[in-house]
């Protein structure tokens, strides 16, 4: 689904993507993990166009599309919820979902029913303004709208920050419904380890802006996570 080689990324004069090539997997949850700092958002920005690409290449379905302009990506069928949510806080919760409907491929100009039944709490506050709903609520309202899209492939920035827990197992659910029911492709930046564990078929570890391992998430073992992941 989503091929990366040789990708090269710069902050300034700070290198923070050496060389990195990887691989997320068609119809799979690919678990992006690595402490603090290793260029995890960087390298979900460069994909979703947000930073320029130095060197390398992204492919999407086999079409490269590192030199595209940022807005091109959801009318391909890429959905993205970044870090931190970032809804409208002064738009409704439907005026919020309505926004992803133009970039449809399909032309419907209404949101899916099928939003509401994975969230039924976005119904029930369809007219409450964004800003006024729990962070969990904004976290379900974030990539509710991302769905709105009609995604082939999700991107997830740490969406279990600053959640609280049930939501946190909900949101863990839907993502293998959506993962396992409809074949979406999911890329989840996640430093949870439960959570990944439980949600995630593949994992890619991150350090110093380098890939040091790649694998189903049942090799996840613990070497690994005190090398890497332990801060």
């Amino acid at each position: 689904m989503i091929q990366i080689d040789s990708l090269n990324q710069f902050y300034g004069q700070s290198h923070t993507l050496w060389d990195l090539s990887m691989t997320v997997p068609e119809g799979k949850c690919t678990c992006l993990m690595g402490r603090n700092g290793v260029g995890k958002t960087t390298l979900v920005q460069s994909i979703m166009g947000l930073l320029p690409v130095k060197s390398g290449s992204i492919s999407y379905k086999g079409q490269n599309i590192a030199g595209m302009a940022a807005e091109k990506r959801a009318p391909m069928g890429i959905g993205y919820v970044p870090q931190g949510r970032q809804i409208f806080p002064l738009l409704s919760v439907e005026e919020n979902l309505r926004i992803g409907l133009p970039a449809r491929r399909d032309g419907l100009r209404q949101v899916p029913d099928y939003i509401f039944e994975l969230f039924p709490v976005l119904k029930e506050m369809l007219h409450r303004r964004g800003g006024d709903l729990s962070g969990g609520q904004q976290q379900q309202l974030a990539i509710g709208r991302a769905l709105v899209t009609d995604p082939g492939f999700l991107i997830l920035d740490e969406p279990t920050e600053g959640i609280q827990p049930n939501v946190v197992a909900e949101i863990g659910d839907i993502i293998r419904r959506l993962n396992e029911e409809i074949g979406l492709t999911v890329l989840l930046v996640e430093q949870k380890l439960p959570f990944a564990r439980k949600v995630a078929d593949n994992f890619c570890i991150l350090d110093r802006g380098r890939q040091v391992a790649f694998g189903e998430m049942t090799e996840l073992n613990d070497q690994l996570v005190k090398e890497y992941l332990t801060v």
